[in-house]
């Protein structure tokens, strides 16, 4: 099952909210989930941008590909920078 960490998109019309998602690559952007890791709203003011490190950088190791929105989002929450320092630490 190839993984993809995606943005689901939540919230009402004109104010989108999204969670940051672990969803196997051929589901739709709604659907089915494998786990959820964080957060992101950028309706407000500053933007508020949630992570669970320890998911993520799971996840990422384990193959999961990002995104490049998200992985936008994890240089900003300061996690990709982690994960790029472990990888090179092997």
């Amino acid at each position: 099952m190839a993984t993809k960490i995606r943005l689901k998109r939540m919230g009402a019309k004109k104010a989108p909210f999204y969670r940051l998602v672990v969803a196997d690559s051929r589901s739709p952007r709604d659907g089915r989930v494998v786990e959820e890791i964080g957060y992101y709203n950028p309706v407000k003011q500053p933007v508020e941008i949630k992570v669970d490190e320890e998911k993520a950088l799971h996840w990422l190791t384990t193959g999961a590909q990002p995104s490049e929105t998200v992985r936008a989002l994890l240089k900003k929450a300061g996690v990709w920078q982690k994960y790029i320092a472990a990888r090179e630490a092997k």
